[in-house]
């Protein structure tokens, strides 16, 4: 017999393949928060890790997944700064937290250099009012 069998080879790829498809979602590991909706279009990506700053519902700072409190928080992001090339950040803020908070931490990552902010939103657009939640411009949906 003078050819090769691929049948064994190619078995073992699906099953690799399904192995991988099913453990990448398992990999991705975050705080976990109700983001709010936006129709904006997603930010273009660099080569660089992006920095990623989470604010919990409860008003937690997270740099990347490591809790932070909000006193050293400025001094956290100037040493961040210092060691990467970008000054982008994203900044995840749960939908049910107070805009004041966001401020304070938008606040904090000017302060820290970093002033290339990206607010990151649910792209499904904005709430259709069935959550009960204000409407954009201030008012209550029915």
């Amino acid at each position: 017999m003078a050819e090769i069998n691929v049948t064994p080879f190619v078995d073992v790829m699906l099953v690799l393949l399904i192995v991988f498809m099913v453990a990448a979602p398992l990999l991705t590991v975050g705080v976990p928060l109700e983001l709010p909706r936006s129709a904006a279009a997603p930010l273009p990506v660099d080569q660089e890790d992006p920095l990623t700053i989470n604010l919990d519902a409860a008003g937690q700072v997270y740099v990347q997944r490591e809790p932070v409190a909000f006193d050293a928080l400025i001094a956290t992001l100037q040493a961040l700064a210092a060691a990467r090339a970008s000054d982008r950040v994203f900044l995840r803020a749960d939908a049910a937290l107070d805009y004041g908070r966001v401020a304070q931490v938008m606040g904090a990552l000017n302060a820290g250099g970093f002033r290339n902010i990206g607010l990151v939103t649910d792209p499904a657009g904005p709430d259709d009012g069935a959550s009960g939640r204000a409407a954009p411009g201030g008012a209550a949906r029915p």
